[in-house]
């Protein structure tokens, strides 16, 4: 049986990771999410009381499903409208990881999976962790379907009720007919039956099982058995009774008085062909429950607790945002050249840094290349992180940090960020820059987005800016939507003279804003590129303090 959270008909993807995955997450501070994603907040009354460890698997799911774009409206809201359930109902998203979870731990434990050991193993054990493999999957599967029969603890309704995703619903609508109370209790009722196999006494218990089989055949010449048939098969409770006792020898004596009945303790020929039939029998009855259960839940735990997993992530990761004053939206799709948002914040340095972020808002329409340019340490490069940190957000059916957010889907997004120089490098840092930009060059195609951040400013100005042009011009006529912050001002007013020759062009140009008194507002705004940074602002803010400083060292 498939899960079919993520994605409406397969547990798997139909779409290829992104190709800069590493890198994405690099640039874009995807870490520090993740890692909150894993980290379950405890709270009383609004108030944090502690954090919990973070879970590996959760980080993991996270990583892995954030890296893997959706390609569709449809594939988008669907996993949007689950999310919004799981907002709803937390303990029903919390209870599928829990049982998912010990399910596979335990069924781990029975040896599942490990070829070497079913190999070697007696096949008297085997036999008995089917058993209780068995009835650990009966067990957990009616867990699972028993999840919504309770009530919300915040609306007091029934969970059942309050499900609108289509996901959750065909979730549990399948689990219904696989796995419907008139089967599971076909399966109990075998297992019952063959309890003896397992529940028998130790020795110093009170009651012992016994087997019960009843056969059918017919005898032919010599006394040889034909056309056998198993006709009753089920376990008595019998009171157990030390070997030797007086009250032993009255149990013996009173089955011994059954018609065509024998004991057959005292002959170990006939104690090894009981041995053989109930092994026989057992194998045989344990084959058809597993026929009916494993070939539908063999992989389903797998899959409910990975998907689970980034569901919980998110909801974890939300309560991480709301912990810092940052809300969400769930973002709507447009097409390719609209990018439109509210109050986008960059919600990684809000968590990292524990600071009020600033928001930033945008309605671009028809725009094919955006140029950010400006003041320095205006808050350019945070504005560029916020937008690819909401976009890969959005592409995986996760909320972002905006008042409202709209765009297109991208199957490919790189980034090419400017770095410090380490000592790791080979080369220099221009060489750097250019081996990175080829090899995106090399994976890039039409629909694909790019954001720059600083590129090309590693070497002079001029050299810097033919560059910028002729690499960003050739993107562009490939269909590639491009995203940049750049302080090479020849190729920024280059850009800007052939946008005014052609105002069609798609090109949209904003700036970091400053005041009159040299002030950073960390906003971005429509404003024609200028020939300055401003850095002359920061120059002498750093001589103003270290004059005040030394003043008052004085």
């Amino acid at each position: 049986m498939n899960v079919c959270l993520l994605y409406r008909d397969s547990d798997s993807p139909g779409n290829r990771a992104y190709e800069d995955a590493d890198n994405i997450i690099r640039d874009l501070g995807l870490k520090a999410l993740i890692q909150d994603s894993a980290r379950r907040l405890k709270m009383d009354g609004g108030k944090v009381l502690s954090v919990e460890e973070e879970d590996t698997f959760i980080a993991d799911t996270m990583r892995r499903v954030m890296m893997i774009p959706l390609s569709t409206r449809e594939e988008v809201e669907y996993r949007q409208a689950v999310l919004k359930d799981c907002i709803r109902h937390e303990d029903l998203i919390r209870g599928l990881y829990r049982i998912s979870s010990r399910t596979l731990e335990e069924w781990n434990m029975l040896g599942r999976g490990t070829y070497e050991k079913a190999q070697q193993a007696n096949p008297a054990v085997k036999l008995a962790e089917s058993i209780c493999a068995l009835r650990l999957l009966c067990d957990s599967l009616r867990e699972i379907r028993e999840l919504t029969a309770g009530e919300d603890k915040e609306s007091g309704e029934p969970i059942s009720e309050g499900l609108d995703s289509e996901g959750f619903r065909s979730f549990f609508r399948r689990l219904r007919a696989v796995f419907s109370e008139e089967r599971e209790q076909e399966a109990l009722k075998v297992l019952e039956d063959i309890s003896f196999y397992m529940d028998g006494g130790d020795g110093g218990g009170i009651r012992t099982i016994k087997a019960r089989i009843v056969l059918e055949c017919g005898l032919e010449d010599g006394l040889k058995f034909s056309s056998m048939k198993l006709r009753e098969v089920s376990s008595e409770s019998l009171r157990f009774f030390r070997p030797g006792t007086t009250m032993k020898k009255l149990q013996d004596l009173k089955y011994s008085r059954i018609p065509d009945s024998f004991p057959v303790d005292r002959d170990p020929r006939l104690a090894e062909q009981e041995k053989q039939l109930e092994f026989g029998v057992v194998s045989s009855l344990v084959g058809r429950v597993k026929d009916f259960l494993m070939p539908e839940f063999q992989t389903f735990f797998d899959q409910l607790k990975m998907q689970a997993a980034f569901y919980l992530g998110a909801l974890q990761l939300k309560a991480q945002l709301k912990r810092f004053d940052m809300d969400v939206c769930f973002p709507e799709v447009s097409d390719r050249r609209t990018l439109s948002f509210r109050d986008l914040k960059e919600c990684v340095m809000g968590l990292r840094q524990r600071v009020h972020v600033i928001g930033n808002t945008c309605d671009m329409e028809n725009t094919d290349l955006l140029i950010v340019t400006g003041a320095n340490q205006g808050g350019k490069s945070t504005f560029l992180r916020s937008i690819g940190i909401a976009q890969v957000m959005a592409q995986c059916g996760l909320p972002v940090t905006a008042g409202a957010f709209r765009s297109g889907l991208f199957p490919r997004i790189f980034v090419h960020f400017t770095r410090r120089e380490d000592s790791s490098m080979n080369s220099g840092r221009l060489d750097e820059e250019l081996g990175r930009m080829d090899r995106i060059v090399d994976r890039i195609g039409e629909g694909s987005l790019v954001l720059l951040n600083e590129s090309f400013a590693t070497t002079t100005e001029k050299e810097g800016s033919l560059i910028a042009y002729d690499i960003v011009r050739a993107l562009g006529e490939a269909g590639v939507k491009i995203l940049m912050v750049t302080h090479l001002m020849s190729f920024a007013k280059r850009v800007y003279d052939e946008k005014k020759d052609d105002p069609a062009s798609g090109t949209v140009f904003l700036s970091a804003e400053r005041t009159a008194e040299g002030i950073r507002t960390f906003r971005m705004i429509p404003h024609p590129p200028e020939m300055t940074s401003f850095g002359l602002d920061l120059f002498e803010e750093i001589v103003e303090k270290h004059l005040s400083g030394s003043g008052n060292a004085r």
